[in-house]
């Protein structure tokens, strides 16, 4: 996570500028879906900052930066350009905006899943030792 903060800054831009991105990365545009995941890795650095302990992040952070931007990489696919609201309105929203909840459980499940995972390797290697 320390060579993080090398990372070029992007500025902010337009929704419709977004949308236009994810269009031509849909379409297979290599480009564009490579600066819609540098656009987002700052945004996946802060949810995972946010959610996991000091302790943590230490331990599992570039694990969880790497598959998180495998995450971002295949919701860029997922979203849906058209999506409407329960009126038919068309309800363009932020990408940042989608992933969010996507990018929480995901953190979320992976350290439960290190935590079962390191506590069963605790109690099998303590038996051992008693045994």
């Amino acid at each position: 996570m320390r060579m993080i903060r090398n990372i070029k800054k992007y500025s902010e831009i337009s929704l419709s500028k977004e949308r236009h991105l994810i269009a031509q990365a849909q379409r297979g545009s290599i480009k564009s879906k490579d600066e819609l995941l540098l656009r987002h890795i700052r945004f996946l650095i802060f949810r995972i900052h946010r959610i996991v302990f000091s302790e943590f992040l230490r331990r599992f952070g570039d694990d969880l930066l790497a598959e998180g931007i495998l995450i971002l990489h295949g919701k860029i696919h997922d979203y849906d350009l058209a999506y409407c609201n329960k009126q038919g309105e068309p309800r363009p929203v932020r990408f940042r905006s989608y992933i969010w909840k996507r990018i929480d459980g995901f953190i979320i499940d992976y350290l439960k899943k290190e935590m079962i995972y390191t506590e069963y390797l605790e109690n099998y290697e303590y038996d051992k030792i008693i045994s």
